[in-house]
């Protein structure tokens, strides 16, 4: 039986007394491009932190990768969100490490090291042409790089479903431009769920598949 990777089953999410979510349903299928757009406030970060569980639902059903997430415990939280790759400005790269131990922190977090991890770590870096970069620290790097190792840590993983969360909110459009080709071809190559979380319609139109 078919199941799509993402489904909000009549999600409703309220705090104290506001409404962040009104009885939200979608299916998100693996491969999907998919946007979120929406000004701020509109509960864009709210449906992100409950696909990561960072978040309660008040009412519906969430299901990722077959597993259901309103219902998860708590002992299988940490393994739900290493295998969702985050793109985010939030979570911004260490400066006193260089961007090869960034993205090596990452990788560390989700399996045992093993002596493959300086392969991964060159591969992703080179997947965002930024092999070169890998002793670099971040105050060498300009803000589309920095956006750019961003994506190459979120991709160490190798994670079924990349969120990013306003990524290129700071970039100018040339970069802003780049860095969503990229990922369309990376959703292409490995067919990675994208859901790309933006307030910025000009970034959408020619790219998202909806």
């Amino acid at each position: 039986e078919y199941m799509a990777q993402i489904i909000f089953d009549h999600v409703t999410k309220k705090f104290k007394n506001e409404t962040a979510l009104h009885d939200i349903s979608f299916e998100i299928d693996k491969g999907e491009f998919v946007f979120f757009i929406g000004k701020s406030g509109a509960g864009k970060s709210t449906l992100l932190n409950l696909i990561m569980k960072q978040e309660e639902v008040t009412s519906g059903k969430i299901t990722v990768e077959g597993r259901r997430v309103d219902t998860m415990t708590r002992n299988k939280v940490p393994e739900h969100r290493r295998r969702l790759g985050i793109m985010s400005p939030e979570v911004g790269l260490l400066k006193d490490r260089s961007v090869y131990d960034n993205i090596k922190l990452a990788l560390l977090a989700t399996e045992n090291a093993d002596d493959r991890m300086r392969e991964k770590i060159i591969k992703v870096l080179g997947l965002v042409g930024l092999a070169k970069k890998y002793k670099s620290y971040p105050d060498e790097l300009s803000g589309g790089e920095q956006a750019r190792i961003l994506l190459a840590r979120a991709l160490s993983v190798q994670p079924e479903i990349l969120i990013a969360d306003e990524p290129t909110t700071a970039l100018d459009v040339t970069i802003q431009d780049q860095i969503l080709r990229q990922l369309r071809e990376l959703e292409k190559e490995y067919g990675t769920s994208i859901i790309f979380i933006t307030h910025d319609l000009g970034v959408v139109a020619e790219l998202c598949d909806r």
